[in-house]
């Protein structure tokens, strides 16, 4: 007997046994003798049942996930002494790997020759893929360090319960104890990421701002919507004596384009999800085009066929989608007494959305040109940006409108324009209670 790919000779029980038994259990199984010599002479056991407890147990303890369904563990009697014979098969949730290390190289073996040694990144991912089936959410996360703090968070904000039995239920957690691929999106050490973009105007030529999201895709969620609804303004109107108040875009319509973007994303491609804000529309490109046998058609009937079933259970669960294939509808619904419609286009690899500002089509089809700063001036915050957007619809503004386009008081209206002449933003025009204010040219 020599030692070779499947087989292996300890001479006593030791810890690193559970090298040879994961590396059997990843490659194509084999037999670890305990009890015999280099040579493949027969040394013994004097402690049979003690050594193979001992052996169980710690394979027990050290391995993810659970091996023992493919080992087995026997005496046999080899040159007149007893032998513990170690038998592993080849698992089917490879890669297995050293709990206390984890998927990477350190903690996964393989069997080359008459060695265990550290299998490499490529072969890691490739056992992924042969044993996760289709679906990316359900493969097993490479990282298996993962924290929850900010999705425990948002579920128990919701009053829904996120204990173990919930994450298991969820298939946050797989069948074998481990974290899949859909713990690692909730979780805070989430791969995937949301890129916001501002431009000047309607092409991609000057940026006013620019932001990256990580962390759970429930944090990404609220963080890219409360971004986007800064610069959602709102328009004023008025019918006669009432004030009418008309946001660019439906909150709805965001609402339902920022969750199909991350629910329906191909996450098994790498590269972020992309928002785009300009003057006269948003755009929400997503990662992964249709989902195989769904035509463009089929998605605008209202047909669903959910590319990550789970993530969208999730998202179900936590009341945040009420009926799976409703979005496009409420879309274009949202803008259906609008001149102005949502496009929605998809390549193989991409799925893009596109939010008109309905206040931008009245403004530029209707009424004058819209009145620029012509030094350029970059508004310091929200509240000058608003300021500035009033001249769109007039030449002068007064402090009365300031007030009501803020919702400020008189006095944080003041401290606005004032700051705002300071900068030679704006102009005083007249005095008194007839002060007006224009953008300077």
């Amino acid at each position: 007997m020599l030692e070779n790919k499947t087989t292996e000779f300890k001479r006593e029980y030791m810890d690193d046994i559970k090298y040879a038994v994961i590396a059997f259990a990843n490659t194509d199984g084999g037999k670890i003798y305990i009890g015999m010599n280099d040579d493949g002479t027969a040394r013994g056991v004097e402690d049979v049942d003690g050594t193979m407890l001992r052996v169980t147990n710690m394979i027990r303890d050290a391995v993810r996930p659970d091996v023992t369904m493919f080992m087995e563990c026997a005496v046999e009697v080899i040159g007149g002494k007893n032998v513990v014979v170690l038998t592993m098969q080849r698992g089917t949730s490879r890669p297995y790997y050293l709990h206390s290390k984890g998927v990477r190289p350190e903690g996964v073996y393989v069997r080359q020759g008459a060695s265990s040694v550290p299998a490499s990144e490529t072969a890691i991912l490739n056992m992924i893929k042969e044993t996760s089936g289709d679906r990316y959410e359900d493969g097993r996360s490479i990282n298996q360090q993962l924290t929850f703090e900010k999705t425990a968070a948002y579920f128990e904000k919701k009053k829904v319960e996120f204990g173990e039995n919930q994450q298991r239920s969820l298939n946050i957690i797989s069948e074998d104890g481990t974290y899949s691929n859909l713990g690692m999106l909730l979780s805070d050490q989430c791969v995937h990421t949301i890129k916001l973009a501002v431009f000047d105007g309607s092409v991609k030529s000057v940026f006013r701002d620019r932001k990256e999201l990580g962390g759970s895709l429930l944090e990404q969620l609220e963080e890219a919507y409360a971004y986007i609804d800064s610069f959602n303004r709102t328009r004023a109107e008025f019918e006669g004596l009432d004030r009418i108040d008309k946001r660019d875009y439906p909150p709805e319509a965001l609402r339902e384009a920022l969750l199909n973007a991350i629910v329906h994303r191909d996450y098994a491609i790498s590269g972020p999800t992309l928002i785009s804000i300009f003057d006269d529309r948003i755009e929400l490109v997503t990662i992964g085009g249709l989902v195989r046998g769904i035509t463009f058609d089929d998605i605008m009937l209202g047909i669903s066929v959910l590319r990550n079933q789970h993530l969208a259970n999730v998202f179900y669960r936590l009341r945040l989608i009420e009926a799976y294939g409703t979005g496009m509808l409420k879309i274009n619904e949202c803008y259906a007494d609008y001149d102005v419609k949502p496009q929605i286009e998809a390549t193989n690899n991409a799925f893009k959305i596109t939010l008109p500002n309905t206040n931008y089509k009245k403004n530029t089809a209707t009424e004058a040109p819209v009145k620029t700063n012509p030094k350029k001036v970059v508004p310091s915050d929200m509240r000058e940006e608003i300021v500035i957007g009033l001249f769109e619809n007039d030449d002068t503004i007064s402090r009365k409108d300031v007030e009501v386009a803020l919702k400020v008081s008189q006095a944080t209206a003041v401290s606005v324009l004032r700051k705002m002449v300071e900068k030679e933003i704006l102009i005083k025009e007249n005095g008194g209670k007839y002060l007006r204010y224009r953008l300077k040219e």
